[in-house]
C-alpha cells in the first residue's frame, strides 16, 4: 500500500515554511500565501490533527520593513532585522488564524533549547499545553540572540528537531520548488522529480542543489532535517507551498513533492533515540504496583508508586526505575528534581501543587520519555 494514501491517520504534524515562500518575493510578507495556508491548517485542526507551525521569514520582513537592499551580512543587523521583522510575521499569522477562529502562539528557539534537557522538557510541555487547548504554535529560531546559531542554523533543521521534540508523525517542508529532483531542473531539461526515498539514503545528498537568497537552507539542508526528523519515526514531506491547496491535497494522499520515508514507526524510533544517548544520574525504587502497570501497561510513571529517591538529580535529567530488589525496570527523564520527587513519593499527583507550590505535571516520568528495560 502506497504510505501515503495513509497521512490523512497523521496525528502530530510539523508544518515548515521558508522565507521565499513567506515573502512577496523579498517585498514584505506575502499575506494572501500567509491566509491560504491559515486556512488549509484550521482544515487541518477541524479534522483532529495537531499542528505545530515552523515559519521563517522574520529577518527577510524585517529587511523590507528596515528598507535593507538585502539581507545583512553582519550578524548584529540580521537580529536587529529579525527584531524588526518577527512583529509583522506574528502579526500577519495571528490576523489569518484568528479568522478561524484559532490563536496562536510565538515560540522562540535557539538550538541550546533543545539540547539541554530541562529546557527541553520545557519546552515540550509547553508545546504539548498550547496544541491541547487548540493553539497553532508558530516556531522561529530565536534570531534576535543566536550568534552561531543565526550564521550556520536553519529553520529546516529545527523543524526537525520539533519534530523529535513533539515526537510528530510527519514533517511537511513547503518551499518554492516542487521536490527533490534527480538533478538541478534549471540547468538539466531531463531532471526528475524523486517522489519516494528513504530518508537516510546517502545517495540522495549528492542531489542536493543550492539555497534561495532570500533564506538560509537550501535542498541539502531539507534532506538532513529529513535524516534528523527519522531518528524518531517522523516521515518528511519535500513539496512546492505555492500550488494550490497543497497541504490538503497532501493530506488526501496525493503524489505531490518528495516524500522522504523513516521507515520506523515514531514511539519506538523515539524511545531508541533515547535510550541511545542518555546517562543515568539516579534511581527511583518502585513498589509492586508500579512495576507491573509499567511492564504490562506501557503507562507513565505518578508520584504514588515511588517509594524511595537516589541520587541528587535535575528536572530533565535520566534516572534508573527499580525494583524492590534494586533491578532496573525502566529508565526515562524526570520531569522533577531529587528533592521535589522526594516530597512527593507516594503520594496522589492530586497532591502536587499542596506539596511543591505550584502545579507541575501530573507524571514524574511520561511514558514518551520511558524507556522499558526489555531483560
Amino acid at each position: 500500500m502506497d504510505k501515503r494514501k495513509t497521512i490523512s491517520q497523521a496525528r502530530r504534524w510539523v508544518l515548515k515554511v521558508g522565507s521565499s515562500l513567506v515573502t512577496n518575493n523579498g517585498l514584505g510578507l506575502d499575506i494572501d500565501a500567509i491566509g491560504r495556508w491559515a486556512k488549509e491548517i484550521a482544515l487541518l485542526r477541524s479534522q483532529g490533527h495537531e499542528i505545530v507551525l515552523v515559519s521563517s521569514g522574520a529577518v527577510a520582513e524585517g529587511v523590507t520593513r528596515l528598507g535593507l537592499a538585502s539581507r545583512p551580512r553582519h550578524v548584529h543587523l540580521q537580529q536587529a532585522a529579525a527584531a524588526v521583522g518577527q512583529m509583522g510575521l506574528v502579526q500577519a499569522y495571528e490576523s489569518s488564524f484568528v479568522k478561524h477562529g484559532l490563536h496562536t502562539a510565538q515560540i522562540l528557539l535557539s538550538h541550546e533549547d533543545l539540547s539541554d534537557r530541562r529546557r527541553y522538557l520545557n519546552a515540550r510541555s509547553t508545546l504539548a499545553t498550547l496544541v491541547e487547548l487548540g493553539v497553532i504554535p508558530i516556531v522561529n529560531e530565536n534570531d534576535t540572540v543566536a550568534t552561531a546559531e543565526l550564521c550556520f542554523g536553519d529553520n529546516d533543521t529545527l523543524a526537525a528537531l520539533v519534530a523529535n521534540l513533539i515526537n510528530a508523525d510527519v514533517m511537511v517542508i513547503l518551499t518554492d520548488q516542487e521536490g527533490l529532483y534527480t538533478a538541478d531542473p534549471r540547468k538539466d531539461t531531463a531532471a526528475e522529480l524523486v517522489q519516494t526515498a528513504s530518508a537516510t539514503d546517502d545517495t540522495l545528498l549528492k542531489l542536493a542543489g543550492t539555497g534561495s537568497s532570500l533564506g538560509r537552507g537550501g535542498m541539502l539542508t531539507k534532506l538532513s532535517a529529513a535524516r534528523l526528523a527519522a531518528r524518531s519515526g517522523t516521515d518528511t514531506i519535500i513539496a512546492n507551498g505555492r500550488q494550490t491547496d497543497v497541504i490538503t491535497r497532501l493530506t488526501k494522499g496525493e503524489s505531490i513533492g518528495t516524500w522522504l520515508s523513516a521507515g520506523q514507526e515514531p514511539v519506538a524510533a523515539r524511545k531508541q533515540w533515547l535510550a541511545g544517548q542518555l546517562g543515568l544520574r539516579g534511581k527511583l525504587e518502585l513498589d509492586a504496583g508500579a512495576v507491573k502497570v509499567l511492564r504490562d501497561s506501557g503507562r507513565s510513571l505518578l508520584a504514588v508508586g515511588i517509594c524511595a529517591v537516589q541520587g541528587k538529580f535535575s528536572r530533565g535529567e535520566v534516572v534508573a526505575c527499580v525494583d524492590s530488589a534494586g533491578k532496573e525496570v525502566a529508565r526515562g527523564l524526570v520531569n522533577y528534581d531529587a528533592d521535589e520527587i522526594n516530597k512527593l513519593k507516594g503520594q496522589s499527583s492530586s497532591q502536587i501543587e499542596t506539596l511543591l507550590g505550584y502545579a507541575g505535571e501530573e507524571e514524574v516520568i511520561h511514558r514518551d520519555n520511558l524507556i522499558l528495560n526489555e531483560s
